[in-house]
């Protein structure tokens, strides 16, 4: 029997009301940080939370997913089997995880996500995860569709996993190592201090300077939405957006623009269904330019290398509302049928070449009123990065998901029953002993009344069918307790028939795709060494965060500065500076870039 494919949408959720928000524009899913060992520290979230979140998803087949994505240290194995344990217990769907050394932990039988931390980029590594009990992978954000095909066809059973949209960083995720040389803290261990987003200075082999001040090393952020359903067809299964440190307004946006791109193409590509059920309400119209963005790119999906960065500024840009025409003495005009209003937020590239934002007090025709007269000139590119309209909308409380209801209002011998079943399949119904005496009226029009009040639950009627064998009389007290009660057996018989599933890691001794490993391995405990001897590695080096290597990279990055300045040695372009080139930071400290032009990749060296 043919089975249309379920795909899911993955929204982030920093906290509980994020993920609830997310729930209620359209997720399928949402993955979440628990106390401790998440690869975003700051977005950790109590039990008690999670687990109130996993029982409102799993009413609507959402399922809850929580990042353990950090490396692991010996000390630190008691409290992950304990907090793993917990939240098993607490009904968690699956781990997102990072260290090999959890999969031979003293945990229940709760699945494991491998985490795009591992570095999952090649059919090989996903194949030897795959085998190693690995249900779904976590691809890099670098392949294009070329490449996850190439996995798909390699690893068909196995799900993947793919970032749509949000922030990128610029080295190959679980390998940039600049944070933990830099400042002692690790982003292998949840606390990067973002080094990509710093500025710097480009300099010669001889100190010459190249550029000044430029946020080398910082993406634009991502957004695949004009891919999806070539990423459908590729084998992608879970299309994951990027941003457990975003805030509400960010989360409920972006999750509900790409709930209606999917929708789009469920609607006329029948192999393809959403994974979840329930309809959403939003209160505005999607727009990912109003949220937060350095511009947007998709990032080596299909090839392209141009227009990746955003060397400017690593703040937000927001949505681009025109070229400025006049700069008058306190007003200026722009270019565009894009209108702004009292109080928006706004900002532009200045001739100095940094980023200049300023508030506007006043709108009057076609003449804008700063607060105060920013360095404008004309033909100045402004964008707007904070639209109070929209936040308004955003700030409303939100429209609740709904499951639609088919009810039957009948009679037994001892009183009237109502039967119920949702669009998920899930049925219930309730007796109530009453005595049955005929009406003088119909009684069809209220009973359809007061049955259709569901108010601020997750059910609405879509149909309602009243059998009764005459016309009792039913007073509408008794309609309200049998509603009532109809929804509490719902949401319980959710809960009980909630389609649950469980994993064991299989014990495996298949080689490893290599059969020694540098710091880049991540090793950091003794279960995580074990796993890779086991597998065939001859040579276990410790993580970096463990014995730190020195002028080793740093930094693995398919961004290549040297592109980007129009010096592709692939092009036939040659680079006018004596090399090796080097990164200055506003420290002092000097870091050595390194091209590998046959990989497209680019190292970066603590010199």
């Amino acid at each position: 029997m043919y089975m249309p494919k379920k795909i899911e949408l993955l929204a982030p959720a920093r906290n509980l009301s994020t993920g609830i928000a997310a729930i209620n524009h359209g997720a399928d899913a949402v993955y979440i940080g628990a106390s401790s060992f998440s690869a975003r520290q700051a977005a950790g979230n109590s039990l008690q939370d999670i687990a109130s979140l996993v029982e409102y998803a799993h009413t609507f087949n959402v399922k809850v997913y929580v990042t353990l994505n950090t490396i692991v240290e010996d000390s630190d194995i008691p409290a992950v089997e304990q907090l793993i344990t917990d939240l098993y217990n607490a009904g968690v769907d699956a781990l997102i995880v990072q260290d090999m050394g959890i999969t031979s932990m003293n945990i229940p039988p709760i699945p494991l996500h491998a985490s795009t931390q591992m570095d999952n980029r090649t059919p090989n590594k996903v194949r030897f995860l795959a085998d190693a009990g690995y249900g779904r992978v976590v691809l890099a954000r670098e392949l294009t569709l070329q490449e996850i095909k190439e996995i798909h066809s390699s690893v068909p059973e196995t799900e993947l996993e793919v970032f749509v949209h949000g922030a990128l960083c610029v080295s190959y995720s679980g390998q940039c190592y600049a944070s933990q040389h830099c400042f002692e803290r690790s982003a292998n261990r949840g606390v990067c201090a973002q080094f990509c987003r710093l500025a710097f200075n480009l300099e010669d082999a001889d100190g010459n300077l190249i550029c000044k001040d430029k946020h080398l090393l910082s993406l634009k952020d991502m957004n695949r939405s004009n891919h999806l359903e070539a990423m459908l067809d590729a084998g992608v299964v879970s299309l994951k957006i990027e941003g457990r440190l975003k805030d509400e307004s960010y989360v409920k946006n972006v999750t509900a623009y790409y709930r209606q791109k999917l929708d789009e193409i469920f609607a006329r590509r029948c192999e393809y269904v959403r994974a979840s059920y329930g309809t959403t309400y939003p209160q505005f119209v999607p727009q990912p330019d109003k949220s937060f963005s350095r511009g947007f790119t998709d990032y080596f999906l299909v090839g392209g290398r141009d227009g990746i960065t955003s060397f400017d500024t690593p703040k937000s840009m927001g949505e681009h509302m025109g070229a400025v025409r006049v700069v008058a003495r306190n007003f200026f005009t722009i270019l565009g049928n894009k209108v702004f209003a009292n109080g928006d937020g706004a900002c532009f590239i200045g001739q100095d070449g940094k980023l200049h934002g300023f508030r506007i007090n006043k709108v009057d025709g076609n003449r804008i009123f700063p607060q105060s007269m920013p360095p404008l000139y004309q033909g100045a590119e402004l964008y707007r990065n904070s639209d109070m309209e929209f936040e308004r909308l955003m700030a409303r409380p939100d429209n609740p998901r709904r499951l639609s209801l088919q009810l039957v209002f009948s009679d037994t011998n001892s009183g009237f029953r109502l039967s119920a079943k949702d669009e998920s399949g899930v049925q219930a119904f309730i007796d109530v002993d009453a005595k049955k005496d005929v009406a003088r009226t119909s009684q069809a029009e209220n009973i359809t009344k007061q049955l259709a009040k569901w108010g601020n639950t997750p059910f609405v009627v879509d149909d309602i069918s009243v059998e009764l064998s005459d016309d009792w009389f039913v007073p509408s007290s008794l309609l309200s307790d049998i509603r009532r009660r109809m929804c509490d057996a719902l949401l319980d018989e959710h809960k009980k028939s909630y389609p649950r599933e469980t994993a064991v890691m299989p014990e495996t001794s298949h080689s490893y795709i290599c059969s020694s490993l540098d710091y880049r391995g991540n090793v950091s405990n003794s279960k995580a060494r074990d796993f890779y001897v086991k597998h065939g590695v001859k040579k276990v080096a410790p993580a970096y965060e463990l014995e730190p290597v020195a002028s080793v990279p740093i930094m693995y990055c398919k961004h290549c500065i040297r592109y980007s300045m129009g010096w592709c040695s692939k092009k036939g372009e040659k680079v006018p500076y004596k090399e090796p080139l080097y990164l200055v930071s506003g420290d002092g400290k000097r870091f050595c870039l390194a091209f590998n032009c046959k990989e497209c990749m680019m190292t970066v060296i603590a010199d």
